[in-house]
């Protein structure tokens, strides 16, 4: 039998000895000659982001990502600021792909704003704060990596350094303090980075959740404290358009243990509280579920619109140990071994459009109608079955 290889540029006989040698198979002569070829080393890493210098000056936070507009959250000397250690620089982890995967030593907080596309631009803006149990705060999966992906939707991107409990702050004042600060910041520069101002979003992953729920609620009595003559953001306010709620640590509505515990009050939700958007992992991450699923009760319960929770079936908390067969246990935006709960970001682009926060900028919400209608209804109370 003959097949003709004409397209290969070869015919003949089909024979053992005809078979043309693989490619990928060497004869032993060039297999040894390439044996003891030295290839010239491969250069270094290139363009590693590294922290700034350390000056007589408050430390000048570098961008986490190449192209970012970073703004210090407050003016040096103030009395958010430790003077003793405001000057001292940052400290990175690099990770995968060369980009910083984690910070720590933050004593001069700051945001990074990048834009989403112009060509798509919806004026919406969202303030991402990264988790990190207190202890770190993992900038790149759940900070930097959500620029790309709410750049291809028309939003833009704040990735926000918050001062933590490792390096000697209260997480539930200071820590809350810089992310409603982050908000004014972010409403009063709207008009530079062709924002609308009411569409301004706060989201939190897992400890920076702790940060972003207390925000949605306590914005009137930040803004209070801070109205004074020497504040050039006293007029402007830290109430966020809406919240996203990611894998959340203990919310406002989790009761305390211990000694606490009998004396404990839930907050008051205000009746303008914003909209928000809930995702976590079910039985797999079953205390981050049960915190999450507490902010949706007292949401529900006080009649707040648009209140959306997705509990997922699998999945872990990101750096928990997986059980043999488990899809892998990370976070962000990663797809989690390709079950449902890597595509909570998707939910969340669905739940955005819904309110309008994908419409044109300057164009009122779904969301805004809502909690102006919601501002005009009777309180609610008791069993309305």
């Amino acid at each position: 039998m003959s097949i003709v290889f004409g397209l290969l540029g070869w015919s003949g006989p089909l024979t053992a000895a005809a078979v043309p040698t693989s490619p990928l198979t060497l004869h032993p002569a060039v297999a040894a000659s390439a044996a003891t070829t030295v290839l010239p080393p491969l250069p270094s890493k290139m363009n590693v982001p590294a922290p700034g210098p350390v000056t007589a000056e408050p430390y000048a936070p570098q961008p986490i990502r190449q192209g970012g507009v970073v703004v210090p959250l407050y003016p040096a000397g103030s009395p958010y600021l430790k003077k003793d250690r405001v000057r001292e620089a940052e400290k990175y982890t690099i990770g995968g792909g060369g980009q910083i995967s984690s910070i720590v030593n933050i004593h001069n907080p700051s945001i990074e704003f990048h834009p989403g596309s112009g060509a798509l631009n919806t004026g919406t803006v969202v303030i991402v704060v990264a988790g990190g149990g207190h202890r770190t705060l993992n900038v790149g999966g759940e900070g930097a990596d959500f620029v790309p992906f709410f750049f291809n939707h028309g939003i833009s991107t704040v990735i926000l350094r918050n001062r933590m409990r490792v390096d000697g702050y209260d997480a539930k004042t200071d820590s809350v303090y810089d992310a409603q600060q982050a908000i004014k910041l972010v409403r009063a520069y709207a008009k530079e980075w062709r924002l609308d101002p009411k569409k301004i979003g706060i989201m939190g992953f897992s400890a920076g959740a702790e940060l972003a729920t207390p925000a949605a609620l306590a914005w009137q009595t930040f803004d209070e404290e801070n109205n004074v003559p020497s504040n050039p953001f006293a007029a402007i306010s830290s109430r966020p358009d809406f919240v996203g709620v990611i894998y959340p640590g203990p919310t406002p509505f989790t009761a305390p243990r211990g000694a606490n515990a009998g004396t404990w009050t839930a907050p008051a939700i205000p009746r303008d509280a914003p909209p928000s958007f809930i995702a976590c992992a079910g039985w797999g991450d079953r205390g981050h579920a049960i915190w999450a699923n507490d902010w949706f009760t007292a949401m529900l319960k006080a009649a707040i619109p648009n209140v959306e929770m997705h509990i997922y079936a699998r999945g872990r908390h990101p750096g928990d140990t997986p059980n043999l067969g488990d899809p892998p246990s990370t976070g962000g935006l990663t797809n989690r071994g390709f079950i449902a709960y890597g595509t909570w970001h998707e939910r969340f682009i669905e739940w955005a459009r819904d309110l309008g926060f994908l419409g044109k900028p300057g164009v009122e919400t779904q969301a805004a109608k809502d909690v102006w209608a919601n501002l005009e209804r009777p309180a609610p109370g008791g069993d309305r079955r």
